[in-house]
């Protein structure tokens, strides 16, 4: 395991935030809801009971891992390193050479991806094929649907 994970601040943040309402809101609403189921009766025969405890058993797995991630999360800071490379927190323009489209991805730890928004994983194999690479380069990438190829227009820093 990693000792650090190298994020943006948006996305420690992110995480930060959603610990601080599973803690604060979340668990205390579940632990009234058992408490309530409690009440029906012999928790052994208890559905209402049965369901709060998963709901709660999920939601301390999820709090252990937030806060797990965030005790090794590091801001990413790319002073020295070259801009016009790909690196970590990089927005990068690309050509689809199969395809007539062009798409966008940041680059971004594990933990902020969001597809939605082409936020994808540095660790993914497009973002490890683009790491280190510059504008011009061509970039090919095996995935699991076969092979894309891409040409690099342009390498922003976020």
């Amino acid at each position: 395991m990693a000792k650090f994970i190298y994020m943006s601040r948006e996305g420690i943040d992110k995480l930060r935030n959603e610990l601080r309402r599973l803690v604060e809101v979340e668990q205390p609403l579940l632990s009234q809801k058992m408490a309530t189921a409690r009440e029906y009766g012999d928790i052994a025969e208890n559905a209402e009971y049965d369901v709060a405890r998963e709901e709660m058993d999920h939601l301390q797995r999820r709090i252990a891992r937030l806060q797990e991630t965030l005790s090794r999360a590091q801001l990413f800071d790319p002073t020295g390193l070259n801009p016009e490379e790909v690196t970590l927190l990089s927005t990068v323009e690309l050509q689809d050479l199969k395809k007539p489209r062009k798409v966008t991805y940041t680059l971004v730890s594990p933990e902020e991806v969001d597809v939605d928004k082409h936020r994808i994983s540095v660790q993914s194999p497009v973002g490890q094929a683009l790491i280190g690479k510059k504008a011009g380069d061509k970039v090919t990438v095996e995935v699991p649907a076969g092979v894309l190829e891409f040409h690099i227009i342009s390498v922003k820093r976020e």
